[in-house]
């Protein structure tokens, strides 16, 4: 990944700053994801779930050292009720350089402003209405995927990822034979597999082909 370039192929966790919760919402869920690279842990994400009337928010702070270094000061990831993305907020830097990307989603068209070391970019893309938000390879959002899918999925369902700030990825989401709250999740030919619980609280994440494991530490 060449230095500066937004949240690219991002090794991506976060510095524990504080969580930033709505004075209108109600704290639903709270958790530490431990993020393993062929074995050897990398970094943490700490994040908290909320939701109120109008939807959702994923608030996530943490830090990883390799195979690049990333820390996030803050990421805010705003849904309406039915899980799709409204809002999108970074803040951190990626090898040292300080960046920020704040998305607004509306009806199938995103709007980013990036700025990357004092420099500000402007971007416009058109995005399938319902795509999920996952900005690679952070995992907290994720979340959203066993929220939305959980125990309740009962045959494969064609999906897309924008990989935010950059490119819509077709996906494929499908339960796994045997295990009711396991989900097979295929982006870009990368499988992920994901486990919730039967609140849809995510309980693990692997993606073999990339060596990397990600476990919940623990929940609340």
């Amino acid at each position: 990944m060449r230095k500066g370039c937004p949240l690219r192929v991002m090794s991506a966790l976060l510095l524990g700053l504080g969580l930033f919760v709505p004075s209108d919402a109600r704290m639903s869920e709270r958790g530490t994801l431990a993020i393993y690279f062929r074995e050897a842990k990398i970094g943490y994400e700490e994040y908290v779930w909320t939701e109120d009337a109008e939807g959702y928010e994923l608030s996530v702070t943490g830090r990883m050292s390799g195979p690049m270094t990333l820390e996030i000061e803050r990421l805010r990831l705003r849904m309406d009720r039915d899980f799709i993305a409204r809002t999108f907020f970074f803040k951190g830097t990626v090898n040292g350089v300080p960046q920020e990307i704040e998305s607004t989603l509306r009806e199938g068209a995103v709007t980013n402003r990036i700025k990357v070391a004092g420099q500000v970019m402007d971007s416009t893309a058109s995005v399938r209405r319902d795509a999920l938000l996952l900005p690679n390879p952070i995992f907290s959002p994720y979340l959203v995927v066993a929220k939305k899918f959980g125990c309740g999925l009962q045959a494969p369902a064609e999906i897309a990822a924008y990989i935010i700030p950059q490119v819509e990825v077709a996906g494929r989401v499908e339960p796994k034979a045997g295990s009711p709250c396991a989900l097979v999740l295929t982006l870009g030919g990368v499988e992920i597999a994901l486990a919730a619980d039967e609140e849809g609280r995510l309980t693990s994440l692997l993606i073999p082909g990339q060596g990397i494991r990600v476990a919940v530490e623990e929940t609340f």
